[in-house]
């Protein structure tokens, strides 16, 4: 592995208007639930790849008058995280940009750190962990979720979103990333040296009309229009005929009454 393994790391999903919707919609209630009785008043947070800043807005509220620092590697997004934070009055949440695998802070300098859908992302998520288990204070937390994308169904079983699968996992093993993140954070965290490990699972899933619209106009789009896209071209895995009928498809998909999509997501509570 390289000495400076972000330089090699790759964003999949980018930061598409699509991609940042996604994103936006995720809460501490709907994406960190098992984190939340962990979080009193008073801790220290740091959020690694903390993105739009919606969870980690959440975590603010919940453990005032203690603060709450987000990093992500995109100023862009790190610029909007920080309005949302002044819109919210929240005098305990900041944001800046941060590398994960050299984080800008003394040893055991959190009470808890957590990344939420980041370690799928990474060419080294070991390292990464350990990095967050540095800064992370004697008998702290770090918590971790990611998706598992070879864990998810859906129905109908049409073949655009077989092909999207594919596609995805193509796309983001040439990044060198692991699409398929949640079945190995045990492994990942044991590796990182963490010996006090709480694992658990929960499961996004979609099946009313508002939710198969809402699922349908974000990966609709991203297929033709996020870094997504443009990678799965510039890789030769596919052409704009291609994503263009993998995104009819999933228009498909969410046009069916009897439609339903689950992603399933692993959790680790892992203790410094």
């Amino acid at each position: 592995m390289s000495q400076n393994p972000e330089s090699a790391d790759v964003y999949t999903h980018g930061h598409h208007e699509s991609v940042l919707r996604s994103h936006t919609s995720r809460t501490a209630e709907n994406s960190a639930a098992y984190l939340i009785p962990h979080l009193t008043p008073g801790l220290k947070v740091l959020d690694v790849g903390s993105g739009p800043g919606t969870i980690t807005a959440d975590f603010a509220r919940l453990v005032a008058p203690g603060t709450v620092l987000g990093i992500d590697r995109s100023a862009e997004v790190i610029a909007a995280a920080t309005s949302l934070a002044r819109e919210q009055a929240l005098d305990n949440l900041s944001f800046e940009t941060g590398d994960v695998y050299r984080l800008d802070f003394p040893d055991d300098s959190f009470d808890v750190v957590h990344a939420h859908q980041v370690l799928q992302h990474l060419t080294d998520p070991v390292a990464a962990l350990r990095e967050m288990r540095r800064v992370t204070k004697p008998g702290g937390i770090v918590a971790v979720r990611d998706a598992d994308f070879h864990g998810m169904f859906w129905h109908p079983q049409l073949p655009e979103l077989d092909e999207w699968m594919s596609l995805y996992q193509q796309v983001a093993r040439h990044n060198r990333a692991e699409p398929d993140a949640g079945r190995h954070l045990l492994r990942w965290a044991q590796a990182a040296g963490f010996g006090d490990i709480t694992p658990s699972s929960a499961n996004w899933f979609y099946a009313t009309g508002e939710q198969r619209a809402w699922l349908t106009g974000v990966w609709a789009e991203r297929t033709v229009s996020s870094a997504f896209a443009e990678q799965a071209i510039s890789y030769g895995f596919a052409d704009a005929s291609t994503l263009a009928r993998i995104a009819a498809g999933w228009r498909s998909w969410g046009a069916a009454q009897d439609g339903c999509f689950l992603m399933p997501n692993v959790e680790i509570i892992a203790r410094a």
